[in-house]
């Protein structure tokens, strides 16, 4: 029996992906220990897992909401989502990769006191950037990247965060430009601190280290990008569904009713904009659905249709085989779930690579991707129905489904991170 230990970044999306599969390695017999924020306290435990618990910054006055950091923050962000991709990259993405290098070296020294206690066989992250304390300790360590793709450059992928069409190459230099200009301080600052603290240089304005022992992405075949070098040192899991989610069915009286079921997810970050929640429930409590709502963490101030149910949080790998189609932010593990289960997507991006991931998902054809804040009721509830009317697309689906269900990528994951183990 190995000991391993996961680190997710503090927000649901990677902490889900590693929940399943550490789910896996458990199964096995292995000791698994999740190393969390304060404020995700007791929630791994509930699900059988140890925790050591850390924080990225002081203590908060009051109590906290597992990620309640990131829901101020993006909160009082929100405005800057209305804006183009380019004027995010100063306005959103460079504090928001400024506050998380911040938690990285506050925590620092608190991260090699867990490593030295637990001594695991391998530590498993999945952040966006680099903790200095993983390439410094000599443990082996794996890095998954759960975002979308594009955070691998290439010079025939675009840029990171724009939501550009791959195909198209206007306005990629003034991107990559931007992102310099944003980033460049922020970067000369985390490489000498990772350096300081004996991890190597970072590559060039990048934020996270490349595992010398193994690297992970989720994505699938069919909407990955095409490169102009091969992916060396890393593995494509395809998909990474968690299987530890409850059981749910669709209520009464939903559950006896006409019309195709909407699966409406903004994420635990994105829901919080209750101004465009709202909008969007009263589109489609105006329509011919059924419609399932994950409410978030705002759920109080969200009013429902009679056409629709709802709850804070939904187990979302259960509701998903019971839907017809779904309305997303774009975020990673719900674009790649979708896929896992067949299902076609309305995206509607907020901010990060969800722009990435919905332009991908639009020009690839497995879905429509919306002006979030700028298309029409119809517009919406048209890009609905044109989606469930396309036979060609629900054949492709159901093919890639039977593909990614027939090799889970919880399996092949919990695979290498024991041969890493072993290998030590």
């Amino acid at each position: 029996m190995s000991t391993i230990a996961f680190f997710p970044e503090g927000a649901y999306g990677p902490t889900n992906n590693c929940v399943g599969i550490g789910d896996v390695l458990r199964r096995r017999g292995h000791r698994v220990v999740f190393i969390v924020e304060e404020s995700f306290a007791g929630t791994l435990e509930a699900q059988g897992f140890e925790e050591r618990l850390m924080r990225l910054g002081p203590p908060a006055e009051t109590e906290e909401e597992p990620g309640q950091f990131w829901k101020d923050f993006i909160r009082e962000t929100a405005p800057v989502f209305r804006t183009p991709t380019i004027e995010q990259l100063g306005g959103f993405i460079a504090p928001t990769m400024k506050a998380l290098i911040d938690g990285a070296m506050y925590v620092d020294d608190r991260l090699r006191e867990i490593i030295d206690e637990l001594a695991p066989e391998v530590i498993v992250e999945d952040n966006v950037c680099s903790f200095a304390a993983l390439p410094a300790c000599g443990t082996p360590w794996v890095r998954i990247a759960s975002c979308n793709p594009a955070e691998l450059r290439d010079p025939d992928v675009p840029p990171v965060f724009s939501g550009y069409p791959a195909a198209d190459r206007t306005g990629w230099d003034a991107s990559w430009e931007e992102f310099a200009r944003t980033h460049r301080d922020i970067h000369a600052e985390f490489d000498a601190f990772c350096r300081e603290r004996g991890a190597p240089a970072l590559p060039e304005l990048e934020f996270i280290h490349t595992s010398p022992w193994l690297n992970l992405y989720l994505y699938p075949d069919e909407i990955d990008y095409a490169r102009a070098h091969r992916l060396d040192g890393w593995h494509n899991l395809q998909a990474s569904v968690r299987a530890t989610d409850e059981a749910w069915q669709l209520p009464e009286p939903l559950a006896s009713g006409d019309g195709p079921v909407v699966y409406l997810s903004l994420g635990s970050l994105g829901s919080g904009d209750v101004e465009l929640m709202q909008t969007l429930i009263d589109a489609l409590g105006a329509s011919r659905y059924r419609v399932v709502v994950s409410m978030g963490p705002q759920h109080d101030q969200l009013t429902l249709a009679d056409n629709m149910t709802g709850a804070e949080f939904l187990p979302q790998t259960s509701v998903l085989p019971q839907v017809d189609v779904v309305m997303t932010h774009g975020g990673n593990n719900t674009v790649t779930e979708s896929l896992y289960f067949g299902k076609p997507m309305v995206a509607l991006p907020l901010f990060w690579d969800q722009y990435d991931n919905a332009q991908r998902i639009d020009e690839t054809g497995f879905g429509v991707r919306l002006d979030t804040y700028g298309h029409e009721p119809e517009q919406l509830t048209g890009a609905l129905d044109r989606l469930l009317a396309d036979g060609a697309l629900h054949e492709r689906l159901a093919a890639l489904s039977r593909r990614l269900q027939a090799a889970p990528g919880t399996i092949a994951a919990a695979d290498a991170i024991e041969r890493v183990a072993a290998g030590r």
